[in-house]
């Protein structure tokens, strides 16, 4: 499978430096993905259960658009601004994944950006 940069509207655009996502090797690779609202390009929500559920959303799309889903994924790293968040992001998370869960890691945020408590990566299967 030759990569393939994969792009959609339907997920905040990012910046000029990286893309939504890459799917190479049977594999979709999203991301680092905020809280921003497509539409807008701001950050959604101000709790980290809003925020989460907004970078799971931008993820669900970008993965739909590359012909994947949330189902597929199989691993995912959270980035959190304040580690008393991970109570809260993982309360949303569980709306999101049930049963069989994705292996995951968690990270901090390396820079303070304004209003930004959380990002998720993944990785899925194409």
């Amino acid at each position: 499978m030759p990569r393939q940069i994969v792009f959609t509207p339907k997920a905040a655009k990012p910046p000029a430096t990286y893309s939504q996502a890459v799917k190479a090797a049977g594999l979709v690779f999203v991301s680092g993905t905020a809280p921003h609202d497509p539409a807008t390009g701001t950050i959604k929500g101000t709790t980290i259960q809003e925020q989460t559920r907004q970078c799971l959303e931008n993820i669900s799309a970008i993965l739909e658009e590359a012909g994947s889903s949330m189902d597929k994924i199989v691993s995912v790293t959270v980035v959190l601004a304040e580690e008393e968040d991970f109570a809260g992001m993982n309360e949303e998370w569980l709306r999101w994944f049930p049963v069989n869960p994705p292996a995951r890691q968690g990270a901090k945020l390396p820079a303070r950006i304004p209003g930004l408590k959380v990002s998720i990566a993944a990785v899925a299967e194409a």
